[in-house]
């Protein structure tokens, strides 16, 4: 049950991205943008938008999910399974409270949820994937902190170095062998 469970939200994490994406391709710029400041080097408003996509998470099943949008502004959500007394298995989403990239230094945090956000400090590295698309093209390297608060409003705090792999992104079902 599991399985599908994890099936679906991929799924449902690549659909959002490849609409995301057509919207920003759709995007056009305003007529005469740009050509006020002809002789200043233009920042693109969309660099680092090729980084969008799902990655591993904490543990097998749970993902993140990372929109780069216009101007380095970053949204997503983080996908895992809780770990408290109510909700202990059960699939939770953390949409990303404020998301920003720089070149290529990522920082977000998520909203809480039960008590629990996760705050991410790190950058967008080439991995071992061979070509666009594969497994581990690009990966998140960095510190993620993990914050709670308890009942009496104490907030306590695990950080960890962490890497995160992005999903292949044909992530369909393998084809069928010839015999």
């Amino acid at each position: 049950m599991r399985d599908w469970r994890a099936i679906f939200l991929i799924l449902v994490a690549l659909l959002a991205t490849f609409c995301l994406t057509l919207n920003a391709q759709d995007a056009k710029p305003a007529p005469g943008a740009g050509a006020q400041n002809a002789s200043k080097p233009t920042k693109d408003p969309r660099a680092g938008q090729e980084f969008s996509g799902m990655y591993t998470f904490l543990k097998e099943g749970e993902f993140l999910q990372v929109t780069v949008e216009d101007e380095g502004h970053v949204t997503g959500f983080v996908s895992r399974y809780g770990e408290g007394e109510s909700d202990k298995g059960a699939f939770l989403d953390q949409f990303f409270k404020s998301g920003k990239l720089e070149g290529t230094k990522l920082n977000f945090t998520t909203e809480t949820v039960h008590g629990v956000w996760f705050e991410f400090k790190g950058t967008i590295q080439r991995g071992e994937g061979k070509n666009p698309g594969d497994e581990a093209y690009y990966v998140l390297k960095g510190t993620l902190s993990q914050n709670s608060t308890d009942a009496d409003k104490k907030v306590s705090s695990r950080t960890r170095d962490v890497v995160f792999k992005l999903f292949p992104q044909d992530a369909g079902p393998a084809p069928a062998t010839r015999n």
